[in-house]
């Protein structure tokens, strides 16, 4: 690629966004990322931004992350999730035993690796004498068709499929998508081109240094030695998650606002006297509050990526009040963003329902968003009260 450092990965997205825009339309209707678009933005060294510097990779600063996703999701928020989901994932890469990293980015593999990987634990290892034998299936897997490895959650099980007693083991099996059989099922009204289907692994042998130990991750503990002591990887990975999704929503609030903008001064108001709806009191209304939930949403962003960035400098630790509220933040911003896209839909008129008219796909997309797991504005806020309350959170996703 011959790009040292991470200065300029904003603005080699952003050239880029008319032909994602372009091919917005394309990818929904095909349930993927059109081609070109994967191999354009990858290069343009977006896929690095999180991979280790002795790969070529640039360790991007997690607010220069947030922006150029941002640009991405202004034009098209299904390329946008299908490129955040592999930059963050390729940050658990990162986390790995260092032997599977030279795996990932250097011997067999490239600092442009495209690594997808979801949290669901569906699917089963079984211990042998050489590793791991992995068997089940993984849905939601984003970017499915373009990438290169996957990250499968799994219960470790005996043989005949026991979970042994205790508290359930978790691994995550990196395993290639050569060795994965992708399912044709990704059907949906939003996020259509994310290309999310379910991948099936069949009796897989998978190497004791390809698995990784979620558990432990999730308390900041990790295998790279090489890795250990550099403060970029010290920040925690479910609070990473939740600064990786806000562009999603940021960039389809903006997207919203331009599109609205741009036709309101080509149509009335119909059944009105409005001929110029831009001239309507109501119009302006309605603009002045989308711009300020959308512009709040991107405020509160910046502060939760601040803090993640902060700490992980200064090493200081979370409290659960402080996860809680990345995670609630991560919620509410989406929640804003989603009412900034309603109230200029439904002032966008019937015209706007054309399939080429990109606001319907903002509004099925950032619909599709709030319905994530993990950014879901009403569970989020839900985990947050009951920390503030004092009493347990209900989950260990913090």
């Amino acid at each position: 690629m011959g790009y040292t450092e991470d200065a300029g990965v904003v603005e080699r997205v952003r050239a880029l966004r008319p032909l994602i825009r372009e091919n917005a339309l394309r990818a929904e209707r095909g349930r993927r990322v059109p081609d070109e678009v994967a191999a354009a933005l990858t290069a343009t060294g977006v896929h690095r931004v999180n991979v280790p510097r002795r790969y070529g990779g640039y360790q991007t600063p997690l607010r220069t992350q947030v922006a150029a996703f941002a640009e991405i999701a202004a034009e098209c928020a299904s390329t946008a999730w299908v490129t955040l989901t592999q930059a963050g994932v390729s940050y658990i890469a990162a986390l790995y035993p260092d032997d599977a990293q030279d795996e990932f980015f250097s011997c067999s593999g490239s600092p442009d690796a495209r690594i997808g990987g979801t949290l669901i634990p569906s699917a089963r290892a079984v211990p042998r004498d050489d590793g791991w034998l992995v068997s089940g299936a993984s849905a939601f897997a984003t970017g499915c068709h373009h990438a290169d490895w996957h990250l499968l959650t799994c219960v470790v099980t005996t043989a005949d499929g026991r979970v042994p007693d205790g508290p359930p083991e978790l691994l995550w099996a990196a395993v290639p998508m050569s060795e994965l059989e992708i399912l044709d099922d990704w059907h949906v009204t939003g996020l259509a081109g994310t290309g999310s289907n379910t991948v099936v692994a069949r009796d897989i042998p998978v190497p004791a240094h390809r698995m990784l130990p979620v558990g432990p991750l999730l308390a900041g503990e990790f295998p790279s030695k090489a890795n250990a002591e550099d403060p970029f990887y010290r920040m925690p990975v479910l609070p990473l998650f939740c600064a990786w999704a806000a562009p999603a929503a940021l960039g389809l609030g903006r997207a919203a606002m331009r599109e609205f903008t741009g036709r309101m001064r080509r149509r009335g108001i119909t059944y009105t006297f409005h001929e110029r709806q831009h001239e309507a009191t109501v119009t302006h209304l309605q603009l002045a509050e989308a711009e300020l939930k959308v512009s709040g949403a991107e405020l509160m962003a910046g502060r939760l990526t601040a803090e993640i960035e902060d700490k992980a400098r200064t090493g200081a630790p979370y409290s659960d009040t402080e996860r809680a509220r990345i995670r609630a933040e991560s919620g509410y911003l989406t929640r804003l963003c989603k009412e900034a896209v309603d109230l200029l839909a439904a002032a966008a008129g019937a015209s706007s329902l054309h399939e080429d008219v990109p606001m319907q796909r903002i509004t099925r997309d950032i619909h599709a968003l709030a319905l994530h797991s993990f950014v879901n504005p009403a569970t989020n806020l839900e985990i947050f009260g009951r920390v503030l309350a004092g009493v347990d959170p209900g989950t260990p996703f913090l």
